[in-house]
């Protein structure tokens, strides 16, 4: 999964510490943040620096760690975030990504996770279309049918998985914590303010 578009969706929200983000990453994902390298985030920002996508600032950090790196977008790096949220990525799409992407968007309220998730459905939906004319042209006892067999049951399934998206986010609908996930909680409401 490519987590440079998610960090800097992340950072679209308001500026933050390496660490804040990988927390951030790692709860989004569940168990599959767990496997993810420590340092990756930390290699991910420093590309982004040197693309001109964020700035880094030192920023007072705990007195055991007088100065931390704080790392805010540049107007480059929003003009990315902008076009990564209206990317359409099926038919290879990297769930985990497009997760991130929800969680994302509505976390830093660039664009609401409802109409995302129909876009996607949108374009799953032409390509299921073009994929049957397909199957429907082929010759009878072509093996070229099966395949695409196989190409419509994913689509089919990325469907059925969008479907669900849009359930959990519709029933989440003004119910999003700080990092936008359905039922998550504010940092407010976690510390109890």
């Amino acid at each position: 999964m490519e987590v440079q578009d998610a960090v800097l969706a992340m950072l679209a929200k308001e500026p933050s510490h390496g660490y804040h983000l990988r927390a951030r990453l790692r709860q989004s994902l569940g168990l599959l943040g767990e496997s993810m390298n420590p340092g990756q985030v930390y290699v991910t920002l420093a590309r982004l620096e040197r693309a001109g996508l964020v700035v880094c600032e030192r920023a007072d950090g705990l007195p055991d760690r007088p100065e931390r790196k704080v790392y805010a977008l540049t107007p480059a790096g929003q003009e990315r975030v902008t076009a990564w949220l209206a990317e359409v990525s099926w038919p290879k799409p990297d769930l985990a990504e497009f997760h991130l992407k929800l969680i994302a968007a509505a976390a830093a309220r660039l664009a609401d996770p409802i109409e995302l998730v129909a876009a996607q459905r949108r374009e799953l939906l032409r390509r299921l279309a073009e994929t049957q004319r397909a199957a429907l042209a082929e010759p009878a006892g072509s093996r070229a049918v099966l395949l695409l067999e196989g190409i419509v049951l994913r689509l089919q399934a990325d469907l059925r998985w969008l479907e669900a998206c849009e359930r959990a986010w519709s029933g989440a609908a003004g119910k999003t914590g700080d990092e936008g996930e359905p039922g998550g909680r504010d940092d407010d409401e976690a510390e109890g303010a």
